[in-house]
């Protein structure tokens, strides 16, 4: 909340929202050590605060934000950005409100455990708005700047739509899988679904670590089809709607299964 600055009515203009958004961001990998450990799922009307929806997936992180709240240096940090990024002045207070759940963190704060505690209990199971993925991919542009332009350019290339992606030249929607892909997956990929789990697990959490192993191990029974059925199965629960098609084919090429990802894709084979 800043008294004299209205960041509701800010956030809700494009150009003022992705400036904002930016503030949020710098702030937090200021406060809890890098851009990992966290995700923000949601910003919104929280009236009168402008409302931050974050979730942490390491106590490290955590602890480092507690800590930067409970000295001022997240206060600190907001300031310097709001001043650069906003074109404001130095004289204004920010007021902040830390909760987890129905908990206001901000009466504890001097007991870490418990506020880490509360937190444990208060991981949302909202999945992140659409609306900040897009603000993230926009921070991305940013950071990475304009792309290097060829020397020559014979064609320009259409833009690939963003709900879309392009595989062998072509342009496919992009799409939440369904329970057809993974059947057929399922029944095509053979042995090399530990191939396609590793390559899926570069962006995927839950499928980290000994994850392909265990789910190996727990339905070696059952048989290829089954411990594939229930790779994919395991990754649409833990990415959700951000379990997209493209994310398999570009697995499915990393692990040089192409005709699998043209097969999934309807694409006539090749003559």
């Amino acid at each position: 909340l800043f008294p004299g600055v209205d960041l509701l009515a800010l956030y809700k203009g494009e150009q003022g929202k992705f400036i904002i958004f930016k503030v949020i961001k710098l702030t937090l990998r200021d406060s809890a050590g890098g851009l990992g450990g966290y995700e923000i799922l949601k910003v919104h009307d929280a009236e009168p605060f402008l409302g931050v929806e974050v979730k942490f997936v390491d106590v490290a992180a955590c602890q480092q934000f507690l800590e930067s709240y409970s000295s001022g240096a997240v206060l600190q940090s907001l300031n310097q950005h709001a001043c650069r990024l906003l074109g404001l002045t130095q004289d204004f207070t920010v007021r902040t409100q830390l909760k987890a759940g129905h908990q206001n963190l901000d009466l504890c704060l001097d007991q870490l455990a418990v506020c880490l505690q509360h937190i444990h209990l208060s991981q949302p199971e909202r999945l992140r708005d659409e609306e900040i993925d897009h603000l993230e991919q926009q921070l991305q542009s940013q950071a990475l700047g304009p792309a290097p332009q060829p020397p020559t350019v014979t064609q320009e290339e259409s833009p690939v739509p963003s709900n879309c992606f392009k595989f062998q030249n072509r342009v496919f929607e992009d799409r939440m899988l369904t329970a057809a892909d993974v059947q057929s997956f399922s029944n095509g990929v053979g042995r090399q679904w530990k191939h396609v789990g590793r390559a899926l697990g570069k962006s995927c959490r839950a499928l980290k670590g000994p994850a392909i192993d265990n789910l190996a191990y727990e339905y070696e029974r059952e048989g290829l089809y089954e411990q594939a059925y229930q790779l994919l199965s395991r990754f649409i629960q833990a990415e959700g709607r951000a379990a997209k098609l493209s994310r398999l084919v570009r697995a499915l090429e990393d692990s040089k299964l192409t005709s699998l990802a043209e097969n999934m894709l309807g694409m006539q084979p090749r003559e």
